[in-house]
């Protein structure tokens, strides 16, 4: 598995917007490790680009992090966008 509880911990950590250690539930959180998930499916489809199980499976993170990110805008729009600036994303 590409995803090890050891990556799961350092994308966590790493991210930047942890209020403890075992902060995993986040919105912040979430975002980052969709983000990571993402990023991973979506050089895998530039390989394999007959893959529909995986690009269905892409699409469905996308729209997940997408609303997580608009329940932020509506929840604190300075941490939306501090997500944005960290991540690299762009709405």
């Amino acid at each position: 598995m590409y995803l090890t509880t050891e990556k799961k911990q350092e994308i966590f950590s790493t991210s930047g917007f942890a209020k403890n250690a075992t902060d995993t539930g986040s919105a912040e959180s979430q975002i980052a490790l969709f983000t990571y998930r993402i990023s991973h499916l979506t050089a895998h489809l530039k390989v394999h680009k007959h893959d529909y199980g995986t690009q269905l499976g892409l699409l469905q993170l996308v729209g997940k992090r997408r609303r997580l990110l608009n329940y932020l805008v509506k929840k604190d729009i300075a941490r939306y966008r501090a997500i944005l600036a960290a991540l690299g994303l762009r709405k």
